[in-house]
């Protein structure tokens, strides 16, 4: 796959500096228009304060993108969803058709992976939705996870998800669930879900080490890192519950289905919290960027990439 990669992040992996991925989804369908630029680019400068190469992820005109411009990033954010959800069986019909396309975890992980970038920021990623033992809804995500070599450092699976399945689902593809400087899963939203972790972080040195082992080994796949929402920022979980149980009936109720799914239900979760889970996304972004940065960094003074 070729790989359009700008000139800060091709000499960062040639020197073997810290290039940590970002998607696009989370632009184009993940919050409204100004607040998803803004956001994008808040989240590619904290990276590079704390000593990090941002690669947002995106398709523009059927190419794969590994370090969008800002003018890129910002008309990501003003099309929205204009502009598709790309997962990996939609890459061959966008390329051909020299489309653009948003990047979820799973087409943002294959990119990242063909252009040489081991670590990858987001919000949440996407796991077995709630009812999937009727609908059979399970994300790519993670299918992606259990197939391709990129760490993902998130603050845990969508709290919209049917959390115990997506670990169980993790579990069988051989992925290395951590948790930093937590053994609980963060629940997106909230600090706990009251589920544990493979194994609970001490630090960044320890993170490095861990997917060290795993890559010199020859052991394919993703490690999932996830990481706490600051608590000053956490939401209470009876009642974020509760708005996604309300959130997730109407969604039933009108037949959506699919893709359409996630984009539905956090813009109805922002829209009867009142914009707090909004907020809390955001928050919880920044705060996956600050420490996957922090361990890249680590990874590379310690394994020379």
């Amino acid at each position: 796959m070729n790989v359009r990669m700008n000139a800060e992040v091709e000499q960062a992996l040639r020197e073997g500096k810290p290039v940590v991925a970002l998607e696009s989804t989370i632009i184009s369908h993940g919050m409204p228009y100004p607040q998803n630029v803004e956001t994008a680019l808040q989240v590619e400068k904290i990276i590079r304060e704390n000593g990090g190469v941002p690669a947002t992820v995106g398709i523009i005109g059927g190419v794969c993108v590994a370090g969008m411009t800002e003018e890129e990033i910002r008309e990501f954010g003003w099309k929205g969803q204009e502009i598709p959800k790309v997962s990996r069986r939609d890459l061959p019909v966008i390329m051909a058709t020299g489309s653009w396309g948003a990047t979820t975890v799973a087409t943002t992980m294959i990119i990242a992976a063909a252009a040489g970038i081991e670590f990858f920021v987001t919000g949440g990623i996407g796991g077995v939705h709630r009812g999937a033992e009727q609908t059979f809804d399970i994300s790519a995500d993670l299918e992606e996870l259990g197939r391709t070599n990129v760490t993902v450092i998130c603050a845990g699976a969508k709290a919209i998800l049917d959390l115990e399945k997506t670990l169980e689902v993790l579990e069988t593809k051989g992925v290395p669930v951590l948790g930093w400087q937590t053994d609980e899963l963060p629940a997106f939203y909230t600090r706990t879900s009251g589920l544990k972790v493979d194994h609970a972080l001490k630090d960044a040195a320890e993170a490095a080490a861990i997917i060290h082992a795993k890559r010199s080994f020859g052991l394919d796949g993703g490690v999932l890192i996830t990481n706490p929402i600051p608590e000053e920022y956490s939401m209470d979980p009876e009642e974020i519950n509760a708005v996604i149980r309300s959130a997730i009936a109407e969604m039933d109720s009108l037949g959506i289905k699919g893709k359409e799914c996630t984009p539905f239900l956090l813009a109805k979760i922002a829209e009867i919290t009142g914009g707090e889970s909004l907020a809390s996304n955001i928050r919880l972004v920044f705060n996956n960027a600050k420490t996957g940065t922090e361990i890249a960094k680590e990874y590379c003074k310690a394994y020379g990439k």
